[in-house]
This record gives C-alpha cells, structure tokens and sequence, in this order.
C-alpha cells in the first residue's frame, strides 16, 4: 500500500466495492485519480474455497481495476462499529488524505454491510478531529494530523433491493466489461448456487442506466447537498 490516495473506498468484504463502484472506480483511475479500496475483513471463511483463495481473487480484482487495496483485521460475519474499528478508519484517512470517500449505504439484510457504514461514517468524523494524543482511545491516530475529506459518497449494497431512487449515478458503460471481469475473479463467491448473483447485479446496472439515458450505471447517494457549478453540464434525462 502506497499513497497518498485521491479516493479510498471501504467495504466490508472483498468483492463488495467491485460491485457498487467497480466501474466507478475505474473511471476514476482513467482519469489519473489513485484509488485503494479497504475491505474490513478478508471474507473468510467463504462460501465456496479454500482459505487464502478469496485473498489472491481480491488482489487480481484490484489489478483488473487498476487501484491498490489494503485489509483490516476485522472478522468476517462479525464486523461492529467499535472504536477501534472507527480508528483504524480514521488513520488511514489522515494517512492518505483523499477528496473522497465512497462506502456502502447501511444494509439489512447483511450485519457486516450495515456495520460498515457506521464505522466509516463515524470514522470520517474521527478524522477531522485534534488532540487525541491525551485519549486512550486515539492512541492509533497519534502521530497523524487531523483531515477532512471534501466528500462522502455510499453506492448500493447489492444484496438489497434496487433504490426508488438515488442522488446521482456515474455512467459506466464505457468500462463495464472491466467491472465484470473484476467480478468473475471471485470464483469463491460467484459460483454453484451463487452464480445468479452476477446476472442480478449487471441487471441493477442496466437498471439505473435506463434511468438515467445510459446502458449501465452505478447510483450514489449524499448526506449533503451537492454544487453544481454549471447547469448545463448535466445530461438529458428521459424523465425530464
């Protein structure tokens, strides 16, 4: 892992921002930006695989997208909005000091998705934050000097329904077959019973394309209003 980062993107398990953002993700490495992606666990154990297999799928992902990746050593099926997991959030955002941050928007289907919101909201946070040399609970950000990002952005947990609606989606159809190619790497994941997975998901895509006057795109949504500088620099869209 080198750095620093325009965008760091956190997941909770390996394959999860391939899903949400892998198309985003590689636009944004075309375009010059640096981006890692952070799993909080290494996915394991997995579903079909032996140990370690999940690993070596998620560093061929990485490539195929072109960003860099990184794990923290949470536990897979048992990832908690701790302190220590909002730590290890915040210290690598001070590390790296990037514009944006993308995560997944809360989950209820899944425990670790929803967790995993609240860690990197509460992370982001953390961050911005002095003086945390005198709290034992900051021992990890000592050393490292307080950053604000200029955006955090959550994308889609794909074992959700499909959002009614959404902030703004990134059109990916340019680099879509990276994203899927990225995704079948996960031969841990993505096969027997599971196979049907990907088609769900490349439907989702095609979904919020069809919103949006594009063949595949990946939504977004913000808790702060975004500025726009220029009015007409938006698409057209079917729906007026």
């Amino acid at each position: 892992m080198s750095g620093p980062y325009d965008v760091l993107a956190f997941g909770a398990h390996p394959d999860d921002l391939e899903a949400v953002m892998g198309g985003t993700a590689a636009k944004l490495v075309a375009k010059g930006r640096s981006v890692l992606f952070v799993d909080l666990c290494d996915g394991e154990p997995t579903r079909h695989g032996e140990h370690g297999q999940r690993a070596a799928q998620a560093a061929r992902a990485a490539t195929i997208l072109g960003v860099d990746r990184h794990t923290l050593p949470l536990r897979d099926r048992l990832i908690r909005d701790t302190v220590d997991a909002r730590v290890a959030v915040a210290r690598l955002i001070r590390l790296h000091k990037p514009r944006l941050v993308f995560t997944t928007a809360g989950s209820g289907v899944h425990p670790d998705h929803q967790a995993v919101t609240d860690i990197v909201v509460n992370g982001v946070f953390y961050a911005r934050l002095p003086k945390w040399e005198s709290m034992a609970e900051g021992e990890g950000l000592a050393g490292t000097e307080p950053h604000e990002i200029e955006r955090l952005f959550f994308g889609h947990c794909r074992m959700e329904l499909a959002w009614p609606s959404f902030d703004f989606a990134v059109d990916v159809t340019a680099v879509y077959e990276r994203k899927l190619e990225a995704l079948t790497v996960y031969e841990s994941v993505f096969s027997g019973s599971q196979a049907e997975l990907l088609d769900k998901y490349t439907a989702e895509d095609r979904y919020i394309g069809s919103l949006v006057g594009v063949r595949y795109a990946e939504a977004f949504k913000t808790r702060s209003p975004l500025l726009v500088a220029d009015p007409e620099a938006f698409a057209p869209s079917r729906f007026g």
